[in-house]
């Protein structure tokens, strides 16, 4: 037996004991269903050469300046992803994850749990299927409903662009982007609230994290959090498996191909 097979018989201990199932998601969850890799700029620039072009990198057009002074850029960065998002198709992953009635924190905005049939997800960054006012001129936000246009030379969005529809005013994304003061976070706090509510309730908790880097560790700390008095961790990361202090399990691989082997290791656990 390697040492993979052994951890992959350890984690699917784990969960066939577990009473309740918490899974921490980071960009990498959604690599296997086609989405880009935005590690690094040299990552983020082999998914957008508009960007290179430009030499913007991640960050720098994740900013919410770009909604005051150059709209149809801002646009036509989350414009092109809305589209992507839309078009993208949930792996087997994620259905494997529904099966065992898991709950999920991610931070992803690209609503794929939602679309894979999750309920309960709570979305630290916002969701870009939700908008709100730039200004804003109040705390609403509101289902993203519309397309965006934008042209894929050039990477900007042809008008006309998002309004809002209290003000008038441009529209943004409902998502924490870089530098923001802007946001609007009450649906995302609910979120947060409810997720916390249910873990205090849960006693024999293990968390799943996948796909979670440490650059931006808001999904690693979440996840090391709850699993802190037990260490029932399962870091599933091809580049980031490692786990500290030897508290939890470390699968070096990809999520699909995590989440399918571990489906099988249960089944050989639970006949």
């Amino acid at each position: 037996m390697t040492s993979l097979d052994h951890a992959y018989d350890q984690a699917a201990e784990l969960i066939a004991g577990a009473d309740a199932l918490l899974v921490c998601a980071g960009a990498g969850m959604g690599v296997d269903s086609g989405l880009p890799d935005f590690r690094g700029t040299e990552g983020f620039w082999r998914a957008y050469p508009p960007y290179e072009r430009l030499g913007l990198k991640f960050e720098e057009i994740a900013d919410p300046v770009h909604f005051a002074d150059d709209p149809a850029l801002a646009w036509g960065f989350y414009g092109h992803r809305l589209g992507l998002y839309r078009a993208t198709v949930p792996h087997e992953g994620f259905s494997i994850l529904r099966s065992w009635g898991a709950r999920v924190f991610t931070s992803n905005v690209d609503g794929q749990f939602q679309k894979a049939g999750f309920a309960d997800v709570a979305e630290v960054h916002g969701s870009i299927h939700h908008v709100q006012c730039v200004e804003p001129c109040t705390d609403d936000i509101w289902e993203c409903s519309f397309d965006v246009a934008v042209d894929p030379e050039t990477m900007r969005a042809v008008d006309p662009l998002p309004s809002c529809p209290n003000c008038g005013g441009l529209a943004r994304p409902n998502i924490l982007m870089f530098g923001d003061w802007g946001w609007v976070p009450h649906r995302s706090q609910a979120q947060l609230d409810a997720l916390t509510e249910w873990r205090r309730s849960q006693r024999k908790l293990v968390v799943i994290e996948i796909g979670a880097g440490s650059a931006v560790p808001t999904v690693r700390r979440q996840a090391e959090l709850a699993s802190a008095a037990s260490g029932a961790l399962i870091r599933i990361n091809p580049r980031e498996p490692e786990v500290r202090h030897g508290r939890g399990v470390s699968l070096p691989v990809n999520a699909l191909e995590a989440l399918t082997a571990l489906a099988r290791a249960i089944g050989r656990t639970c006949p």
